[in-house]
């Protein structure tokens, strides 16, 4: 990964629920910046306070990854096991001045190896379909369509144990 425009380079950080300010600051930023994005919307998440926040990485089923330079959060990605139990890769965002390099591709491969950790064979996403740039994304890193639901295209991933 080449350097960051600062000199440093993002750190992938597990998310702890003790991390809840920093994911809350991403999360923010992502639908703000980028909300034709994400199906959720800012005001599903920018109220509620640290108990909230907090619950999402308390829950064993759910896993968070940042991407940090310095103090501040510049991606992040999610991970959550389904009511059906397959994990499902959720939340994927690079702010634009850390994009170019392959912070995306670090964030779901650490989404992935914790889907792998969980033993699930399958990694499961959905992406709105209109956005081009993140199905380009996904296929290039082996994801592929597995379905519609509305809007957003699901697409699935075999997981190779060990990798």
């Amino acid at each position: 990964m080449p350097p960051a425009a600062d000199g440093g380079r993002p750190a992938l950080r597990t998310v702890t629920s003790a991390d809840w300010p920093l994911w809350r600051e991403a999360r923010i930023a992502s639908l703000t910046v980028s909300p034709e994005a994400f199906k959720a919307r800012l005001a599903d998440w920018d109220r509620g306070g640290e108990e909230r926040w907090r619950a999402r990485f308390d829950d064993p089923a759910t896993y968070g990854v940042l991407a940090v330079r310095g103090a501040r959060p510049v991606g992040l990605a999610a991970g959550l096991t389904a009511a059906d139990g397959l994990p499902e890769l959720r939340s994927v965002w690079v702010a634009p001045e850390a994009r170019g390099q392959d912070l995306a591709a670090g964030l779901i491969g650490s989404v992935e190896t914790w889907a792998r950790g969980t033993g699930a064979g399958t990694l499961r996403l959905s992406v709105l379909a209109a956005n081009a740039r993140a199905v380009a994304l996904y296929e290039r890193l082996g994801y592929a369509p597995d379905g519609r639901a509305g809007q957003e295209l699901i697409m699935t991933k075999r997981l190779r144990s060990g990798g």
